[in-house]
């Protein structure tokens, strides 16, 4: 119904997936690995990072999601804290941006600069809950996502090899099988997550 909208939801989803993608690369280059890097991914450039289909699934349904970020967990200068590292760096850049805007929106608002239907504000606004629910969902420690690195860490010894190997393998089907019930159930198994996280944002943001 409003185009502009519409474009401002665009770059909102760009930049949190951007950066998000951006900061596991770096941080692989920073610990030694170079192979993200060399396949263009240590960029901000949101082509470098936009999956289609999962784009596409962003726009239509609310849930999508960015190329995987490449990297040898061999050749981090930390072998067993190096995935981890690599894993957290996207939520933490997810924060990171979440706080900044949040912190610009208040500044423009306490000041009276902007009031708050303006566009601008809108986008500021978008890149809180966004990036705040990009960060909440990336930790959840389910494969493939971020926080599963931590997990996989904590279950190192050989006694956990079966778990490790339950969560490799079946990680990624779990995960759809979760988000399935969450959203045509009611369950509200993520969405009592992300309103969780908003509320403690939106207190933090006064």
């Amino acid at each position: 119904e409003n185009p502009l909208l519409f474009v401002i939801d665009l770059l909102v989803v760009m930049t949190a997936l951007t950066v998000h993608e951006f900061s596991h690369a770096l941080m692989s280059f920073l610990l030694g690995d170079k192979t993200a890097k060399d396949q263009g991914r240590l960029s901000l450039n949101p082509l470098a990072h936009l999956d289609g289909l999962g784009f596409l699934m962003f726009l239509l349904v609310g849930f999508g999601w960015g190329k995987p970020v490449p990297y040898n967990p061999y050749l981090l200068r930390l072998p067993r804290l190096g995935p981890v590292l690599v894993g957290l760096a996207g939520p933490a850049a997810n924060l990171l941006t979440a706080g900044l805007a949040g912190g610009a929106r208040l500044v423009l608002d306490k000041y009276s600069i902007l009031p708050p239907e303006n566009y601008l504000m809108q986008f500021l606004l978008l890149m809180v809950l966004l990036n705040t629910i990009f960060m909440v969902f990336n930790l959840i420690p389910i494969p493939p996502l971020d926080g599963s690195k931590v997990l996989l860490a904590v279950l190192h010894a050989p006694r956990y090899a079966t778990w490790r190997f339950f969560l490799e393998t079946r990680g990624p089907i779990l995960l759809l099988a979760l988000i399935i019930i969450d959203r045509f159930t009611g369950i509200a198994i993520f969405s009592g997550l992300f309103q969780g996280a908003l509320h403690l944002i939106s207190r933090l943001l006064g």
